[in-house]
């Protein structure tokens, strides 16, 4: 049987977004993760990150920094009782990266790389899932994907959105709803 998932972008959802975290000090949990997080593995969804890492790209910081950042932030979700199932990333980017960073890949949002990897490795029903993201490349992967419900976390909605399958959300709590409904 195929498994639900909430898929969280990571800057802008898990952590205030301050701009290419990469160090434990820069990283500050936005108010409700913990709650919601626990919510939805009470409810048996697997918890999948998916985040695009432009510092990685621009040279800011290295694959190594991101996973030992990744690590801790893995250990305090474990900690709170809702453990992350997979942690995916996108080190690339079309137009700023260096080196072998510097191009289009499948995995950077808004394509629905990372979300169509996570259905591949964790047998998930995206029809049945929620993504929670702060972007409008967040919502555009998801929908790209077939996710269920695409939760934008946020004061308001970009036109851009206009005809994709989207909800808005003030607070990561708000999102509680929408789990109850993808099962």
């Amino acid at each position: 049987m195929l498994s639900c998932a909430v898929f969280l972008d990571r800057d802008g959802v898990i952590n205030h977004d301050c701009g290419y975290s990469q160090k434990v000090e820069d990283f500050t949990f936005i108010e409700g993760i913990s709650e919601l997080a626990r919510f939805a593995t009470d409810r048996k969804h697997k918890l999948v990150v998916i985040t695009n890492q432009a510092g990685i790209a621009r040279g800011f910081y290295s694959e190594e920094e991101f996973y030992k950042l990744t690590e801790w932030m893995c250990q305090q979700f474990s900690a709170m009782g809702a453990p992350i199932s997979r942690v995916y990333f996108s080190p690339y980017h079309p137009t700023e990266g260096v080196g072998k960073y510097l191009k289009e890949d499948i995995s950077r949002k808004p394509h629905p790389g990372m979300i169509l990897q996570a259905q591949n490795d964790l047998a998930i029903d995206l029809g049945r899932s929620v993504l929670i993201g702060d972007k409008v490349s967040d919502i555009q992967a998801g929908n790209a994907a077939g996710v269920g419900t695409n939760l934008l976390l946020g004061p308001s909605c970009p036109t851009e959105l206009n005809g994709l399958n989207h909800h808005r959300i003030n607070t990561l709590l708000e999102a509680k709803k929408y789990l109850g409904t993808s099962i």
